[in-house]
């Protein structure tokens, strides 16, 4: 067992004690709940002293991860560097909270990071980790049940959506979301979307070995904040300020850096004022504002994977839940304005998008071509109007482009398009629904980032070719890696939705397609998902999903599939269309899927957790993938009942 050190019994039975006296009153004694006044003994007990006790109590709710030494090295590491900076923005929070004669409480639920799950089993728990992860920040939340306000502090995929689905369920009670921000891009080097592609472009003999190594070296530039392209964690913090739950020009701040800090002071500042003048996220979060932040996703060509998010948002704060056609709408009226990684066309880093003005200066745009709901409230206790109005005339707006331009090199209006020099410069609106007797639910496809070397002059992709069937994802990458997919082919990997997978993102594949040279040329569907740096013809949340008796998990290799998406109309199809010689009709092909079983390798995944099996049973009874893979209590409820019912009538 070891040597026994003298130091081991040496042991303390007893304290004096914190120093002083409650400021207790004969009021608190006879009617507060004994919860409130030992809350009080726990403050004193860490540290707090007694004096201050009476301030406004405020929690501060992030998903940081790791543990950092005084000098910012690391003693234990985090799972990604969106969650490993964020103690600093909570810290400047509580200082500026118990400045101000507050009392700041932390709390945290750190998060995991798709980049490091990708083509693992890991990937099985990444988006019910989001539904699981609000339930626990709920929890917590009303576990201090003194608090007054929450200031929500996170960065990445699921954190952040998982964060902004916990305070919209806190409808009562202010909230402020603080975006953890970005990571820095190599001054030489690859961004951390293209990095997680050197295994297939080695395999495919694009990259050297020790090219690899160099590159994957300095991906991450600086050790905090999100991933340097707008994915899904970018994306997620445009939406959060969208939705009028931050401080303005509070998304995609450079994490570490002074500018980044102050927004957390803000932010402190503004849940404090929310508190003391009665405002809520019942008042923050309402229909107007669930459009502007469809309307900015737009404008900006965000991550696919919003369209989950957005919904669950809206449902947990009890508003009407966007549908397959509200965000056909608003992509046919919103142009897409914003110029970054991965869409392009000039690759710009998040944090460029930031220099040039972020959501306020997009939004401004948005104002004069009228799509946006200004009357809605944000976060700084001021309306939307209010704000751009502020925004308009700020030297923090000019002084901010001035230094992209002047220091940089980079004119902020090649960034952030007006409507008319965006359409000039090629950029197309952002996502397509497309239908058809492989998806009569719908699916979703990032229209913008389909390669325009093959669209025809019109704008459309057309692709008709056959079918190469995977039902692991792990097949599919050995067969781009090894020369199993070639250009003309459609890889389609199925059974990677919900009930398969937990709905895995398939960054691996997609990533993997964009950088290989034949890659535009092959066309990806999939009852998956995809992450938010996807590009290419790459078509996901394909409904219903196979395993659920959709017809994509009746496709068999050599199946002829004809997709046509129109990236300015935004209208698609995706259609199986025969297996003979040569293509026929939709119609006859929807006979043959009818007449088939399903795909014989079609399962659930061996390594599928029963957490996930549970997660996506109760998804699905509360209407699936195109509701936002939410929890609805009533439905759940319902089905269970229905269930139990069933059985009793039939004596098990």
């Amino acid at each position: 067992m070891g040597p026994d050190d003298e130091a081991y019994f040496e042991v303390a039975t007893h304290a004096p004690g914190p120093s002083g006296s409650l400021p207790l009153t004969p009021e608190q004694l006879l009617n507060a709940p004994s919860g409130d006044l030992f809350g009080w003994s726990q403050n004193v007990g860490m540290g707090w002293r007694p004096e201050r006790l009476k301030g406004r109590e405020v929690l501060l709710l992030g998903t940081l991860g790791g543990i950092r030494n005084e000098d910012g090295t690391p003693a234990a590491l985090g799972y990604h560097t969106g969650h490993w900076e964020i103690g600093l923005l909570m810290k400047a929070a509580a200082d500026e909270i118990s400045g101000a004669g507050g009392i700041p409480f932390a709390g945290y639920v750190s998060d995991p990071c798709d980049g490091r799950s990708q083509g693992t089993a890991g990937m099985y728990d990444s988006l019910p980790y989001r539904n699981d992860a609000a339930i626990v920040m709920r929890r917590l939340i009303r576990s201090l049940p003194t608090r007054s306000a929450v200031v929500g502090v996170a960065t990445c995929d699921k954190g952040l959506p998982a964060m902004m689905v916990a305070l919209a369920g806190m409808k009562k009670l202010p909230g402020v979301i603080v975006p953890g921000g970005v990571t820095l891009p190599p001054t030489r080097g690859e961004d951390a979307g293209k990095i997680q592609t050197i295994g297939a472009r080695y395999a495919n003999g694009e990259l050297t070995l020790e090219e690899a190594a160099d590159l994957g070296c300095r991906a991450c530039a600086t050790p905090g904040g999100g991933c340097q392209f707008l994915g899904t964690a970018g994306t997620a913090q445009v939406v959060a300020e969208a939705l009028g739950l931050t401080v303005p020009h509070a998304a995609l701040a450079p994490s570490g850096q002074p500018v980044w800090t102050a927004m957390a002071r803000q932010s402190a500042r503004a849940a404090m004022a929310l508190a003391a003048s009665g405002l809520t996220m019942s008042d923050l979060l309402t229909d107007a504002s669930i459009r502007n932040a469809m309307v900015v996703h737009a404008a900006f060509g965000g991550s696919t994977n919003l369209l989950l998010h957005i919904p669950a948002i809206a449902h947990a704060a009890g508003l009407a839940v966007p549908e397959a056609g509200d965000w056909a709408a608003v992509n046919r009226a919103v142009p897409r304005l914003v110029s970054v990684l991965p869409n392009g066309p000039i690759p710009h880093p998040t944090v460029r998008v930031f220099l040039a003005g972020g959501v306020p200066e997009a939004m401004l745009h948005l104002r004069k071509l009228g799509v946006l709901e200004e009357k809605a409230l944000t976060a700084s206790g001021l309306t939307v109007g209010e704000v751009l109005d502020w925004w308009q005339g700020s030297e923090r707006r000019s002084r901010m482009r001035a230094y992209l331009a002047d220091r940089e090199g980079i004119d902020p209006d090649t960034v952030i398009f007006s409507p008319l020099a965006a359409k000039a410069a090629g950029l197309t609106s952002t996502v397509t629904l497309p239908t058809g007797n492989l998806a009569p639910e719908g699916s979703v496809i990032k229209s913008t980032a389909i390669d325009p070397s093959v669209l025809d002059e019109n704008g459309v992709f057309r692709h008709v070719g056959r079918a190469k069937v995977f039902t692991t994802e792990r097949e599919a990458i050995r067969a781009i890696k090894l020369g199993g997919i070639a250009a003309g082919d459609v890889l389609a990997l199925i059974g990677r939705g919900p009930s398969g997978t937990g709905m895995e993102e398939t960054y691996q594949l997609t990533s993997a397609l964009k950088h290989l040279s034949f890659g535009k040329r092959v066309t990806l569907l999939t009852d998956a998902r995809f992450s938010g740096v996807s590009t290419g013809a790459c078509i996901g949340h394909i409904g219903p999903e196979a395993l659920a008796g959709g017809p994509v998990g009746r496709l068999r290799d050599g199946d002829w599939v004809d997709i046509r998406i129109d990236t300015r109309g935004l209208d698609g199809s995706i259609d199986m269309v025969g297996c003979g010689e040569r293509p026929e009709s939709p119609a006859e092909g929807a006979a043959l899927l009818a007449a088939r079983t399903p795909h014989p390798g079609l399962a659930e995944d061996p390594d599928l957790p029963d957490d996930t099996r549970l997660w996506a049973a109760m998804q699905a009874a509360s209407g699936g993938t195109w509701k936002g893979c939410v929890y609805d209590a009533n439905r759940i409820i319902s089905t269970l009942k229905a269930g139990m019912r069933a059985l009793e009538e039939n004596g098990v």
